[in-house]
This record gives structure tokens, C-alpha cells and sequence, in this order.
């Protein structure tokens, strides 16, 4: 059974960083994308960054280039999203998402088939 599991969400002041994390499961071979994704009140689920897994190629949201970075760790089954200089507006449930294939990643959200809980981010002003 195909899990991932986010933490490292938190409260902080704008300004200031956090460190998602997503760890995954169960997959019989590496998913070929891993994403990141977020939600805030009111709004619908965006893209924010993307990962290439066996390349390395990440792609991001043009909301957060230059502040946000996703990486991963291939020996823990880990993918990463640093978050620096965050603003009030990056305040949602962020949430993990993987694909199996590694034809095309993209940040849309229906191209992934597997997903995690999610974890809240709030940046206050």
C-alpha cells in the first residue's frame, strides 16, 4: 500500500523559513515525479514545486522561485520543500503528491495519482 506522509508544517512570521518534509511508501519501484501542492481556505489546490526523481530536474510555481526549494533524499525516501522569506499568502494545507511515471511531470494535480494528509503552513504578518 502506496503512502506519504508530510511533517514539518508550522506557524511562523513572515520573514521566516520552514522545512517540509514527505516520506513515502510502499511503492514497488521509485515514483518517477513528486510534487508539492497547497490549498488555502477559500481557493483551489496549486502546484507549487516539482521534482524529477531520477534526473533531478525540479520545476516551481512562479509564486515561489527564488524562495522555495524541493530536493530529495534517495536513501530515506524523502522529498523536501524549503521555504524561505515567507509571506502571509503562502498560508495553506500544503500537501505531498507522487506519480508513478516520469513522462512529463507537470504541477497538475490530476496527473498524480497518489497523495499525502497534508500539513498546515501559516505565515502571520
Amino acid at each position: 500500500q502506496v503512502q506519504l506522509m508530510e511533517s514539518g508544517g508550522g506557524s511562523v512570521q513572515a520573514g521566516g523559513s520552514l522545512r517540509l518534509s514527505c516520506t513515502t511508501s510502499g511503492f514497488a519501484n521509485s515514483p518517477g515525479c513528486m510534487a508539492w501542492f497547497r490549498q488555502a481556505p477559500g481557493k483551489e489546490r496549486e502546484g507549487v514545486a516539482g521534482l524529477y526523481t531520477r534526473s533531478g530536474s525540479t520545476y516551481y510555481a512562479d509564486s515561489v522561485k527564488g524562495r522555495f526549494t524541493i530536493s530529495q533524499d534517495n536513501a530515506k525516501k524523502t522529498v523536501y520543500l524549503q521555504m524561505n522569506s515567507l509571506k502571509p499568502e503562502d498560508t495553506a494545507m500544503y500537501y505531498c503528491a507522487a506519480r508513478s511515471s516520469d513522462w512529463y511531470c507537470t504541477l497538475s494535480e490530476g496527473k498524480y495519482a497518489y497523495w499525502g494528509q497534508g500539513t498546515q503552513v501559516t505565515a502571520s504578518s
